[in-house]
């Protein structure tokens, strides 16, 4: 047999395994076990939920074994589900070095012992929960979805907004958007778009439904910031259109055929504008941790005529690039200062068919210190463009780069990050092309980033056959506590109109 010699397991290890029910006699490869999800040479939080997995290998039965030292957990058959309890046991001891994880096969009475991988355990914990948005990946079946929210310590899920109960037969709807002021889950927005429409607020138990949407307003609040402690929301407005490729890899765009920032001040209801420049799409703002300047997209787009052509930008949509800027803000007077360019994309040319690339998403790690963004060839929603990349930016020496070691072949998008600037969570679809599933990884002092991890799941083959894509990972230091038929009956509210 190819790469296996067959070994009697020595009495060292029939000592430390004693009574464990490990094969007295297999053969070894020297090759990695075949397993889903792919959670060799990964390294964890302290706090998450046990990485359960499975052989994919063709075999008759299997046993995983985990261990760290004298302590070890094995698991029979062809998933490995640890429990909760005896893995955190585990991973406690193992902080700051490396849980080992051996896997046997038996397939027609002999067993094959697969070549072990590491489990690296970080002391840096994560925040213990996870909100996200459930869809279908389908352009024209929105209804049916749901924002959840996950702990992951564990494998609870809950629902936090069912669209369902606000949708009727005369009238669709759609929720999006959810995010938290400083990881505090009680202080969270999110849109409701069309039947029932609407920003829905919730701060410290208050719980009201705004008609974010002016005469002098493109758009409702689309992209959202929270103020680090001002009651305070930056967000977009943008007039949107969705357009479909007859011939090209990405099938749909969407497209901001203009795009402006506002600010909402919660209690006098009330939105100014921040940025408003000719020939400008302005987009995705992003407050800095201090609270002392607000990031932003914007792109250069003159249409021909002079005005808004939908069909144009349509037709012109590849020449649409964004650059990342900032303004400095006033937290005592709230006034903003001229915007400065922080990192230029439209220039460059990662090779001689490409010019200029686009930049989306910017999120500031809570000390300050790295951009994290979203680089693609072209447009703002590069969650559909399968070159989207991570980029990570030392905004102490200005030096931006590919984030290699977290990206994929396929499309890495919307991310966020944890409450101490250890962790990442991205969306990514890596695996199919097709769906977005949460990846973590985590990021050092120096701001290298490990091998990614997928979402662990209470069965590992979730994933493989679940039917809906993750959108917009959103970390949280607790549990949203409203049920959704609370958010419900507020949405079915008429909404509170801004003031003048």
């Amino acid at each position: 047999m190819k790469n296996l010699l067959l070994l009697p397991v020595v009495a060292l290890l029939l000592l430390a395994c004693s009574g464990s029910g490990l094969p007295s006699e297999f053969a070894q490869s020297s090759e990695l076990p075949h397993i889903y999800p792919d959670y060799a040479e990964v390294t964890v939080p302290v706090n998450i939920a046990p990485l359960n997995m499975e052989l994919l290998t063709d075999a008759d039965d299997a046993i995983m074994r985990f261990a760290f030292g004298d302590d070890e957990i094995l698991c029979e058959g062809m998933k490995a589900r640890p429990d909760v309890d005896d893995w955190h046991t585990l991973t406690a001891k193992a902080s700051g070095k490396a849980v080992s994880v051996e896997v046997y096969a038996r397939k027609e009475g002999q067993w094959l012992r697969y070549k072990p991988f590491n489990i690296y355990v970080s002391p840096d914990s994560i925040d213990p929960w996870l909100s996200y948005r459930m869809i279908s990946p389908s352009y024209v079946s929105y209804e049916e979805l749901t924002i959840n929210q996950r702990c992951l310590e564990n494998f609870d899920e809950q629902v936090v907004v069912d669209n369902m109960l606000c949708s009727t037969e005369a009238g669709g709807q759609c929720v999006n958007c959810h995010s938290y002021q400083q990881y505090n889950p009680d202080r969270m927005q999110f849109h409701a778009r069309q039947t029932h429409g609407g920003t829905f607020i919730a701060y410290d138990g208050q719980l009201e439904k705004i008609s974010l949407k002016s005469d002098s307003m493109l758009s409702a609040g689309v992209y959202p910031s929270w103020h680090p402690w001002l009651r305070l929301i930056a967000y977009s407005t943008n007039a949107t259109m969705q357009a479909f490729h007859t011939a090209h890899q990405n099938k749909i765009e969407v497209i901001d055929a203009q795009s402006d920032l506002v600010l909402y001040d919660i209690d006098a209801h009330r939105a100014t504008t921040i940025e408003r420049q000719p020939n400008e799409l302005e987009t995705f703002p992003c407050w800095a941790p201090d609270g002392r300047s607000l990031y932003f997209c914007s792109a250069h787009f003159e249409y021909s005529a002079d005005s808004v052509d939908t069909s144009e930008i349509t037709l012109r949509a590849q020449e649409v690039k964004y650059n990342i800027y900032r303004k400095t803000f006033d937290p005592d007077t709230r006034q903003f200062g001229e915007r400065e360019l922080v990192f230029r994309a439209d220039t460059l040319c990662p090779r001689p068919s490409v010019k200029g690339m686009s930049a989306t998403l910017p999120r500031l790690s809570p000390d300050g210190r790295w951009l994290l963004f979203t680089m693609g060839e072209w447009g703002c929603f590069h969650i559909w463009h399968h070159d989207a990349d991570l980029w990570l930016m030392d905004l102490q020496t200005g030096q931006a780069r590919p984030l290699a070691e977290c990206n994929s072949d396929d499309t890495e998008s919307y991310h966020t990050w944890s409450g101490n600037g250890r962790w990442v969570v991205f969306s990514s679809r890596r695996y199919d092309g097709v769906f977005t599933r949460p990846f973590i990884a985590h990021i050092d002092l120096q701001g290298h980033g490990s091998k990614p991890f997928e979402l662990p799941t209470q069965d590992p083959d979730r994933h493989r056959q679940l039917l809906k894509s993750y959108n917009v990972p959103e970390l949280m230091r607790g549990p949203v506590k409203l049920t959704p038929q609370q958010i419900a009956r507020v949405l079915k509210r008429d909404g509170t109109p801004l003031q003048r």
